[in-house]
């Protein structure tokens, strides 16, 4: 598929556009594209347009619109990762693939084992950086709809969030009886919410607060999983078992 570049539907008029800021650096500095050369675009409502370039300078591209294309059906299938956030730059990684696997939206909490204790200005500057690296992501690997990166919360607040259409499953090394599989095939809700834990695992007063709250704890591997492979699998499991969700 390929890629495309997002456009800011307040500067269309007449048939033509502008854009500027990253989206206009990348396509000019690091792709190369100049007057003359076709682009696809993608607005803020997911309509896809088929342009060319028309002018270029070191602060804009101007392009003419050749055709548009009403966004996609929503999906009938979605979802919600909730990610306790991790050190270094493991929380990249998995904002980056579970946008590529189709995700709806990251939701990142704090739980008891988080690793380190991030002031409130620091986390609003991690969302910032995790929704940019959604947005590329999204760029990247075509899809049209940028997953929305939510504001870090608390692990209470995150079960409280949940909704009762939603399939809820947290991840837990410790559960023995029950597997992901089993919970996929068992029920017939179409959207989820996936918990998956820091580095240090939940605890099992969060697991009994989960619970309480509607949420399957389910093994996934006999051997433990590093948070961004659990998370990655849980998601490559679910998109085989409903054959794809965004």
């Amino acid at each position: 598929m390929a890629r495309h570049f997002f456009l800011d539907r307040g500067t269309i008029e007449h048939g033509r556009a502008v854009i500027s800021g990253d989206e206009a650096r990348h396509i000019r500095t690091v792709l190369r594209r100049g007057a003359g050369d076709a682009i696809r675009l993608v607005d803020e409502d997911g309509c896809e347009y088929r342009a060319v370039i028309t002018a270029c300078s070191a602060r804009c591209i101007e392009v003419a619109l050749l055709e548009k294309h009403p966004p996609p059906a929503p999906a009938s299938r979605s979802v919600i990762l909730a990610q306790a956030i991790t050190r270094f730059q493991t929380m990249d990684y998995i904002v980056q693939k579970a946008t590529e696997l189709g995700v709806s939206a990251i939701a990142p909490f704090t739980g008891v084992r988080s690793a380190g204790r991030l002031r409130v200005e620091q986390l609003q500057l991690k969302r910032l950086r995790w929704q940019k690296i959604a947005r590329e992501a999204t760029k990247q690997c075509g899809r049209r709809a940028v997953p929305p990166v939510h504001t870090v919360r608390s692990f209470q607040e995150i079960v409280r969030s949940s909704r009762d259409n939603q399939l809820k499953i947290i991840l837990w090394e410790d559960e023995k009886n029950t597997v992901l599989r089993e919970v996929i095939r068992g029920s017939a809700k179409q959207h989820s919410m996936v918990l998956v834990g820091p580095e240090g695992g939940f605890t099992e007063q969060e697991i009994a607060l989960a619970r309480q709250g509607g949420f399957h704890a389910v093994s996934i591997a006999r051997q433990i999983l590093r948070t961004e492979t659990a998370a990655l699998y849980v998601l490559s499991v679910l998109h085989y078992e409903w054959e794809s969700f965004p």
